[in-house]
């Protein structure tokens, strides 16, 4: 599987995968609550995503 996404550990990785998001672009179709309400996804793994989403010049879907 070829993966684009930041170090955000085991749990978020498999949430994100389970959901079908395996590259930062695939995120910008979901907004953060979505992303936060997988099991496995956290605070920090969305503050890491963000960081990685701004510096690629992504961010996620609003309302």
């Amino acid at each position: 599987m070829e993966t684009n996404l930041p170090k955000i550990g085991n749990p978020a990785t498999r949430a994100l995968a389970g959901a079908g998001y395996t590259r930062l672009e695939q995120l910008t179709r979901a907004t953060e609550a979505e992303l936060l309400a997988l099991h496995g996804m956290g605070p920090k793994a969305m503050s890491v995503l963000r960081q990685a989403m701004e510096e690629h010049g992504l961010s996620f879907r609003t309302g």
